[in-house]
């Protein structure tokens, strides 16, 4: 018999590779989704437009427990990947309040729901590299104390507490991962690597001049989404629950990626790179590089690309999609 999988946040990047590698391991998937999403499904479901006959979608809010309770209630699920989450930094800066209740809250109700009617079910929680912040060592592990420097980050911490309590307290199956930066072309355009992409593109067609950005110097552990996805699905395979950190180990800075990405359009970043103070955090993270050695050794886990592949991707999927603009235009001014 087929198991069956909920995943929360499965409209976003990491859900929609989720989705894709669970149907092709024969999972029967569901998904939790916004009821506004429904009622906007061109916009809001782009990234999951190939797969909506494929899955099974349920509207829910995360910030009301009784309809979380309700799907609980209706399906037994053998595993819950738990991706919804506010999870630009910037914004948890600008509404720390709707973060923590979005992000806390959720987490909480999904936990308890699982615990009063299904008890079984696997659970998933997607912890990030965000909680360790101001570190404390480099690389990060397992083991590495958190200091969260966002509202994000703090959130996020509370996440993975609740997560290990109830494996604790309740003997359930929750693990998390502790996933470094992992990007794709279904990244959102409001994160950095995106809105690099993104623009280069824009300027490749003569459609923008310049990229405004922050701290070129912060650095990160890149990694592809479509890898890391491989990794939660495996933790949750394991005779218990552990946490692991996902990571490449490699670390590059916003100024490597810049680099990058402007020369596959044969073009040198600096002449429209700007710098803008507007776009620095107030508490930056300035080096986040896991060590991802338990997940490789007991997961048999390892990434396939590259950091000079996930940033061609992305280009050239940017190019492509800034491809079709013109002609967009032009139809509907006909």
């Amino acid at each position: 018999m087929n198991k069956k999988a909920l995943i929360t946040g499965i409209t976003g990047q990491d859900g929609s590779y989720l989705a894709e590698y669970l149907l092709d391991l024969g999972y029967e998937v569901h998904g939790l989704v916004r009821r506004v999403a429904l009622e906007d499904p061109q916009r809001r479901f782009t990234r999951i437009s190939h797969l909506l006959e494929k899955i099974t979608l349920h509207p829910a809010s995360l910030e009301s427990y009784p309809s979380i309770f309700h799907i609980f209630s209706q399906h037994n699920f053998d595993e819950c990947y738990h991706l919804a989450a506010q999870s630009f930094v910037a914004e948890s800066f600008a509404d720390g309040f709707s973060t923590m209740n979005t992000n806390i809250n959720g987490t909480h109700y999904i936990l308890a729901a699982i615990r009063e009617l299904r008890p079984e079910c696997r659970f998933y929680f997607a912890g990030t590299s965000e909680m360790f912040g101001k570190v404390k060592e480099i690389p990060q592990r397992e083991t590495t104390p958190f200091h969260p420097r966002s509202p994000y980050g703090i959130s996020k911490v509370a996440g993975f507490d609740l997560t290990r309590n109830y494996r604790e307290a309740y003997n359930m199956f929750c693990c998390s991962g502790l996933l470094f930066n992992h990007e794709g072309p279904r990244r959102g355009f409001e994160f950095v690597t995106r809105k690099i992409t993104s623009t280069v593109a824009r300027i490749k067609f003569g459609l923008a001049s310049e990229l405004r950005l922050g701290n070129l110097e912060a650095k990160r552990d890149w990694g592809h989404a479509a890898d890391y996805v491989r990794a939660m699905h495996a933790m949750l395979q394991q005779p218990e629950p552990e946490d692991f950190v996902v990571a490449t180990g490699e670390t590059h800075s916003v100024r490597e990626f810049c680099e990058l990405a402007f020369a596959q359009v044969d073009l040198n970043y600096r002449d429209y790179v700007v710098i803008d103070g507007k776009h620095y955090r107030p508490a930056e993270v300035d080096m986040l590089v896991g060590d991802s050695t338990k997940a490789r050794e007991i997961l048999n886990w390892q990434p396939q690309y590259t950091f000079d592949e996930l940033v061609k991707e992305m280009v050239e999927n940017d190019l492509e999609l800034t491809a079709l603009q013109p002609r967009k235009l032009a139809a509907s001014e006909i």
